[in-house]
């Protein structure tokens, strides 16, 4: 009686009568989920509508930490919290702050209590991402993948009701399209797509986004549009000025030589855009580091301009040989050449010259105080700001020939920057070798200083710089015009950081001393160097750029994101093999020949113009011990007794036959009798196999951190080393994988069927191959 009362129960929570049956054979989850309904029961005071019943159902289902089990109910039923985003954010929560008690105001926030999305705001949201995407629905129509639309949108609002932005996506879609034709009801496929209308559609795509690109690029105009790569120029790149035209910008001092400056910039440049990528070679290049590259190489590219490549090595201290080579190898491998690669050293004597003229006009003196001093904001004056010229002259020379020890004296220039900083220093005392100009410096030249004159000695157009660089806008146009050259223009733009992820040099080598990661192209990592290594495509990695855009805002993204990039470049690009990480044994007693057959695999199934690979089809194959069970539970559709399953690519279908048990009682071997697939009933499933495989290593990769934000101390209070994810890595020493692969190198990249993509380690070696798993094939849903 109790359990038809809960079967009732259930059922008039929303869930089908099959769902409740299932829910019933778990006791834990059944006896939660009894107590969330009369705990909502009796602060509704009435029964409970089928969207709280599912809400009530996912909380049940995914709740951890019973403890908390009625203060999320009492959000669910009072409607609080009424969409799944928002029970999503609500468990991340109560996961993440396990003391109590819990913070209402913050908990709140994080789960978006109060926020009313409007019909308006779907509307505009649904409406822009459609206009990102005009060209490409135009040419795909209904086979485009409406589930990017919903998505972008769901990005802008993230706590709008799911099913409103797949309504108002229709709508919209449909005012656009307008119904389907026949066309529009064919299966998207290559076979019934004819190659010349791929290619027509293509061709159309490809010239959309050249117009656009030059629209935007000449007009101004907004790049709604889905342009290739970061030639989706949007927010603040569209209000650059065009080479020359320096003086438009807003903040630009104009002094008397501006003018002629400019001129002569012209004159030496022909008005062609000039961008730069200038890294400090003291560590790896991160994800962020991809925007940067993209952002500089991009925009010279999109207007047909340069782009140098300029290592900041003002601090030997810090610099290693493998850094210089790394960053290079990157930028090549995310698909850009330099114009030419430059150093900051290259200029070392025009820099000191122009330091010892600074000094000349009364703008730059020698400064005693300590480094301890000169930190912060708003210090007071040096004591000695006024020191005569001359004696500043003497002095700096001393520092160059090494009669101060470091941190004895400094250059400093004197203005006050935008963040209240006063007469930042120029250059410091360092008696360590640098690794082009050797023992010829024991003074070096800061950021501050450094920068803004290397980008006019290179004749710079558009300075493009992180955010966090506005402070010293000031001080670049001040630099510049206090020596009376010509002045580039200092662009910032928004940081791209990821959940779940640090990529502070300093932090990633305490991962790596620790022993929390290899090295830097540790696949857990994302540095450039580690998403490579993990197999990556660079196509991926310049997608995910193209979409974040450029704003002025710091942009955070979920992995997810950039892993869904991955998986429609492999998608494309990655061959199909068969692999079997965790392998039962099965001999088919019947087998339909006296030895092994050739099979002939599709190298990509959904279109075979692209080759096929052989397999061996023997009397013993292995598949992956969890597609057989011995008792199923309901709806597993795989190998079972009485319920036969194919093999891929075969054309047979194999039935159960004899379980072979070791003395543990453990499943060693199936033996099992197979039928031609067209002889009989079709299978409930397929199933991959391998046969006569080889012996690989394969790596399966989750999250390093727990948590999305490990560097925060309200979030990780024990710091980003306390909340290391110990499963991050799972090693499969004896996965067996098909003989296709045999000649695989290092960095090739296969999709292993049903199991996801996966990249070749640079482990492997003769006779042992190493495998990555790069992505999943689908995200995985129980991640929040």
């Amino acid at each position: 009686m109790a359990a038809l009362d809960s079967l009732s129960l259930f059922t008039s929570l929303g869930l089908s009568e099959q769902k409740a049956r299932e829910t019933l054979k778990n006791s834990a989850l059944s006896a939660q989920l009894r107590e969330a309904a009369t705990q909502a029961q009796q602060t509704l005071g009435s029964t409970i509508d089928k969207a709280t019943g599912i809400l009530l159902y996912g909380l049940a289902s995914r709740l951890r930490d019973t403890r908390r089990l009625s203060f999320l109910v009492s959000y669910i039923a009072s409607k609080k919290i009424h969409t799944e985003p928002q029970l999503s954010a609500a468990l991340e929560y109560v996961r993440s702050h396990p003391l109590d008690p819990i913070d209402t105001v913050d908990f709140e926030r994080e789960c978006g209590v109060g926020v009313i999305v409007t019909p308006e705001q779907i509307e505009e949201a649904v409406e822009a991402a459609i206009n990102r995407h005009r060209p490409q629905l135009l040419v795909e129509r209904y086979h485009f993948n409406m589930g990017l639309l919903m998505g972008e949108a769901r990005a802008v609002l993230k706590w709008a009701d799911g099913k409103m932005i797949k309504n108002e996506v229709d709508m919209q879609v449909l005012h656009l399209l307008g119904p389907k034709m026949e066309a529009d009801l064919e299966k998207k496929d290559p076979k019934t797509l004819s190659k010349r209308k791929f290619d027509v559609a293509k061709a159309r795509l490809e010239e959309t986004d050249r117009r656009t690109a030059k629209d935007v690029m000449e007009n101004g105009e907004t790049a709604d549009q889905t342009l290739s790569l970061i030639e989706q120029l949007r927010g603040e790149a569209l209000k650059f000025h065009k080479p020359g035209e320096n003086y438009k910008t807003p903040g630009y001092v104009v002094t008397p030589h501006t003018m002629n400056l400019l001129k002569q910039h012209l004159e030496i440049t022909g008005g062609q855009v000039r961008t730069r990528f200038p890294p400090e070679p003291n560590g790896i290049l991160h994800i962020g580091h991809a925007k940067a590259i993209n952002f500089n190489f991009g925009y010279a590219k999109a207007n047909n301009g340069i782009c140098f490549l300029r290592f900041d090595d003002t601090n030997p201290e810090k610099e290693e040989a493998k850094f210089f080579t790394a960053i290079c190898d990157m930028v090549a491998w995310l698909g850009y050449t330099p114009y030419k690669v430059t150093y900051a050293s290259d200029y070392f004597d025009q820099l000191y010259a122009w330091a010892v003229e600074l000094i000349r006009r009364g703008l730059a003196y020698v400064c005693h105080q300590r480094g301890e001093e000169l930190k912060g904001h708003n210090t007071l004056p040096s004591p000695w700001r006024d020191r005569p010229m001359e004696e500043s002259l003497l002095l700096f020379e001393a520092m160059r020939k090494g009669k101060f020890s470091e941190g004895e004296a400094t250059l400093r220039m004197k203005l006050v920057m935008e963040d209240g900083k006063m007469d930042p220093v120029a250059y410091r005392v360092k008696y360590t070798p640098h690794h082009r100009t050797g023992d010829k410096w024991c003074i070096y030249p800061t950021y501050d200083y450094t920068h803004c004159l290397c980008d006019s000695i290179e004749h710079i157009t558009h300075s493009l710089c992180t955010k966090e660089f506005q402070a010293r806008r000031s001080s670049y146009f001040w630099l510049c015009n206090a020596l009376d050259v010509y002045c580039p223009v200092q662009w910032e733009y928004g940081r791209l950081n990821l959940h779940y992820a640090v990529v502070s040099k300093r932090k990633i080598l305490q991962l790596v001393a620790t022993g929390a990661v290899r090295d830097w192209d540790d696949p857990r990592l994302f540095t450039l160097t580690a998403l490579r290594r993990r197999g990556f495509p660079p196509e991926a990695i310049n997608n995910f750029c193209a979409r974040v855009g450029v704003t002025v805002a710091q942009t955070t993204m979920e992995p997810h994101l950039l892993e869904a990039c991955v998986r429609d470049v492999l998608n494309d690009t990655a061959p199909r093999a068969m692999a079997v990480l965790e392998s039962l044994r099965v001999i088919i007693t019947n087998f339909p020949a006296a030895k092994s057959l050739d099979i002939q695999v599709p190298n990509f199934p959904a279109d075979e113009t692209k080759g096929f690979h052989q397999v061996p089809f023997a009397p013993i194959v292995f598949i992956e011990r969890t597609d057989f069970k011995e008792e199923p539970e309901p709806g597993f559709k795989r190998l079972a007794w009485g319920q036969p399953v194919g093999l891929r690519h075969t054309g047979y279908v194999i039935e159960l036959q004899h379980v072979v048990k070791g003395p543990s009682g453990c499943v060693e071997s199936l033996e099992v009798t197979c039928r031609r697939a067209d002889a009989g009933e079709k299978p409930k499933a397929f199933i991959h196999w391998v046969s006569q495989p080889l012996m690989c290593e394969v790596r399966l990769y989750e999250r390093l951190f727990q948590h999305k934000n490990p560097e925060d101390p309200t979030e990780v209070p024990g710091g980003f080393l306390s909340d290391l994810n110990l499963a991050s890595l799972h090693v499969v020493d004896a996965a067996l994988v098909d003989c296709s692969v045999a000649l695989a190198k290092p960095f090739d990249k296969f999709q292993f069927e049903r199991l996801g993509y996966f990249s070749v380690d640079p482990d492997s070696h003769q006779g042992k191959l190493v495998f990555n798993r790069t992505v999943t094939l689908k995200e995985d849903p129980g991640k929040v």
